[in-house]
């Protein structure tokens, strides 16, 4: 099992003065502990179910390169970029960026997205559910083909690029992997099967529910002649480690690894103090 860092606030002690030595701070403490990967949400405001939309929030790839400044091993995404944010072929350069700059730790995560007041706040286009699924896949398509190297045009429904030149390319080969997000079961994770290599679903599902949707999956993957095995399964939680044991915790991993799962991405409750990166590494980390 790999365990993954979600780092989903930035309200911390001391306001923005001591908001980069604080994340700094984060990022080399779950680095050093031996954390795979460290993700951000890619969202303009914060989100209701962690607290109030004023609330800090940090654009996530420019904080994605700080990020990779501050770390050596664990690999960088956005879990996960909602597909009407950026045109993809802006896209898929600024993950080709981060790629290069973090030396080949770079995700790309994205989804069909779902959070129309941050939209609208800024004047971000949110067209309807049905044309951002088609304009995820238009999406997948593009970064395949940029990644590939192919400079020749592509012409979409919803998106047109006459030169699509990604130079450098990234330093991940064949490419950056791509995970997206949801559990959607008629195309979230169709594309998944076709187009990507992990997905990531919410662990809050019930065991039945997170069971049907890796044997949907696996079930596409036949259909596309993917390998199954071959797409990494990561699923998405929060910690309190003031409230929940390393044990308990230690336990749910070996539910999910149960279910199918081969990666857990976290968030943890005072992450700023580091406290709860110590105690999962040297209580939980030994153990998976």
């Amino acid at each position: 099992m790999n365990l993954g860092l979600q780092i989903s606030r930035f309200r911390w002690p001391g306001g923005p003065p001591h908001t980069a030595q604080t994340l700094r701070e984060i990022a080399r403490a779950a680095d050093d502990a031996g954390y795979a990967s460290i993700w951000l949400m890619d969202h303009f405001f914060q989100i209701s179910s962690i607290a109030k939309v004023e609330e800090d929030m940090l654009e996530a790839y420019t904080t994605l390169g700080f990020l990779a400044a501050c770390t050596q091993r664990a690999r960088l995404g956005t879990l996960v970029t909602g597909v009407h944010h950026r045109q993809p072929g802006i896209l898929v350069k600024q993950v080709t960026t981060l790629d290069v700059l973090s030396e080949g730790r770079a995700w790309l995560g994205i989804g069909a997205g779902w959070y129309a007041r941050e939209s609208a706040g800024l004047g971000v286009a949110f067209p309807p559910l049905k044309e951002r699924f088609e304009r995820l896949e238009e999406t997948l398509k593009i970064a395949h083909h940029m990644w590939r190297g192919d400079t020749s045009p592509l012409y979409g429904k919803h998106f047109q690029l006459a030169e699509p030149i990604n130079s450098p390319p990234p330093l991940s080969q064949p490419h950056p992997p791509i995970l997206i997000g949801g559990g959607g079961e008629r195309k979230t994770l169709r594309f998944v099967a076709r187009y990507a290599d992990a997905c990531n679903i919410f662990a809050r599902y019930s065991r039945p529910d997170l069971l049907r949707k890796l044997a949907k999956l696996q079930r596409y993957c036949i259909e596309e002649g993917r390998s199954y095995a071959a797409i990494q399964k990561t699923t998405l939680t929060q910690w309190n480690v003031a409230r929940k044991s390393p044990q308990e915790i230690v336990d749910q991993i070996g539910e999910l690894r149960d279910i199918g799962f081969d990666t857990v991405i976290a968030s943890l409750n005072g992450v700023e103090t580091i406290k709860p990166i110590e105690v999962i590494a040297r209580d939980v980390l030994p153990q998976i």
